[in-house]
């Protein structure tokens, strides 16, 4: 009997995490709804960001992570989910490193997270972390896009620095409250 319940206990937790990174999928599904063009860069102004660093925070490395290869899946299945709604020509666009980097972003948020006390702090040092591994592919791949990597950091990394920053913050101040539905 209370082997019965422990498994069970089991198969509703698993499926609230596998629910819980769906969900997180949609977030970031959703958050491309809110996009805001800059006539200076191909890069547009998102709430991704904040969809990505929540998803490593509250779901964790792996759990984060796999929720945005589901997102990119979608993509690359031809739905248009992406900022511009391009579908699979989205991957190989100038963005493409963005969309790549929400999966190192959200791995790394939530790596460093779990390394790092569960501090306010801490996440917003873990949001960080993960902001600077989506720059990092981002920024790569514009390099390569538009041929020069001066371009790349003006064109996408300098124009979204406060932006971003507030959505770190943002997304430190209310990971717990998410974190505490996931356990709940």
């Amino acid at each position: 009997m209370l082997l019965q319940s422990i498994a069970r206990q089991r198969k509703v937790r698993y499926f609230a995490y596998i629910g819980a990174v769906v969900l997180f999928t949609l977030f970031t599904i959703l958050s491309a709804r809110i996009t805001i063009p800059l006539p200076f860069t191909p890069v547009p102004v998102t709430m991704q960001v904040l969809a990505v660093l929540l998803a490593g925070l509250v779901l964790g490395a792996r759990g984060g992570a796999l929720s945005q290869l589901l997102y990119l899946a979608a993509i690359a299945g031809g739905l248009p989910v992406d900022a511009y709604g391009r579908g699979a020509a989205a991957l190989s666009g100038p963005t493409a490193g963005y969309l790549i980097g929400f999966v190192a972003g959200a791995f790394v948020t939530g790596w460093v997270a779990a390394q790092l006390s569960t501090s306010r702090t801490g996440r917003f040092i873990a949001a960080l972390a993960g902001l600077a591994a989506i720059y990092l592919c981002g920024v790569t791949w514009l390099a390569f896009v538009m041929g020069s990597l001066e371009a790349a950091v003006l064109g996408g990394l300098v124009p979204f620095l406060g932006v971003d920053l507030l959505k770190a913050f943002l997304a430190a101040s209310v990971a717990e409250g998410g974190r505490w539905l996931l356990r709940a």
